[in-house]
């Protein structure tokens, strides 16, 4: 099995933090390959980044049109949707994984995420997903995503300190941590607050190996229907869609190795 994991922002370093991450809860058959294009923004906090990093991210996923699933490793699930209308294959946002998972493990719980702009977009998910009724609370460590990556700074003592107030004043029963660059923080995370730290990254391997396992793929009828052929003009040209079949059922779906690769699209960068 083939999992495409693809931070849609582009530092290498997150990358290469995140396909650890996915390596680690990955079972024996499974091939993690994590990717983030090289144009677009180095984080995304907020909806003005998230937007301009769509196209890098989609790019991603038409260079490698033969993955079992794809997993897009931003909490905001940049994409998600048009990135589900691009393939047929499995689509999984590690943020919707995130409250899948946790729900699984607890009747309420708290987020803690990076900068408080990420709270809306978070809040919004939260309801579009059915979720907001279980999260007591999403919460800001007030950490530009970048420090994440910065060794000695204080990240990590600032999301804890945020999880201790989570459980006194939220009185949650487990965390979703808000930011993919901190995948690499749940298990000590867990261990110091005994309660479940959920990372995203790593609930959504999981839920694409089983979906994967499972033989289920993303439905083209209606919503995640593949785009309809029409001229993308200017620097979009490239993104144009192709002309596609419309399945009669979904026994026989389009798959994303159907459309032409992008021949536009950066190489990225890649990890095994």
């Amino acid at each position: 099995m083939h999992i495409l994991v693809v931070n849609p922002n582009t530092t290498a370093s997150m990358t290469q933090k995140i396909g650890a991450a996915a390596q680690a809860v990955a079972a024996s058959g499974t091939a993690i390959e994590a990717v983030n294009p090289d144009f677009g923004p180095p984080s995304i906090e907020g909806f003005y980044d998230e937007v301009f990093s769509i196209p890098g991210l989609l790019a991603q996923m038409r260079a490698a049109p033969s993955a079992d699933a794809y997993v897009i490793a931003c909490f905001d699930d940049t994409g998600l949707d048009a990135a589900r209308c691009l393939t047929t294959a499995p689509v999984v946002g590690i943020g919707e994984a995130a409250f899948h998972m946790v729900s699984l493990v607890a009747y309420r719980f708290s987020v803690v995420t990076t900068l408080s702009r990420s709270i809306s977009a978070i809040e919004h998910n939260l309801a579009k997903y059915g979720f907001a009724g279980r999260c007591a609370r999403v919460r800001a460590s007030d950490i530009p995503v970048l420090d994440l990556e910065i060794p000695d700074s204080d990240a990590r003592q600032r999301i804890s300190k945020e999880i201790e107030n989570a459980i006194i004043e939220d009185r949650a029963e487990a965390i979703v941590l808000g930011c993919a660059g901190m995948a690499d923080l749940a298990a000590a995370l867990s261990r110091e607050h005994r309660l479940p730290v959920v990372d995203g990254v790593g609930a959504a391997v999981k839920l694409a190996e089983g979906l994967v396992s499972l033989g289920h793929k993303t439905s083209k009828h209606g919503g995640y229907a593949a785009p309809r052929a029409k001229p993308y003009a200017g620097m979009f040209a490239a993104f144009t869609p192709q002309a596609q079949h419309e399945p009669d059922n979904e026994s026989q779906p389009q798959r994303a190795a159907d459309n032409p690769p992008i021949t536009a699209s950066p190489a990225g960068q890649r990890t095994l």
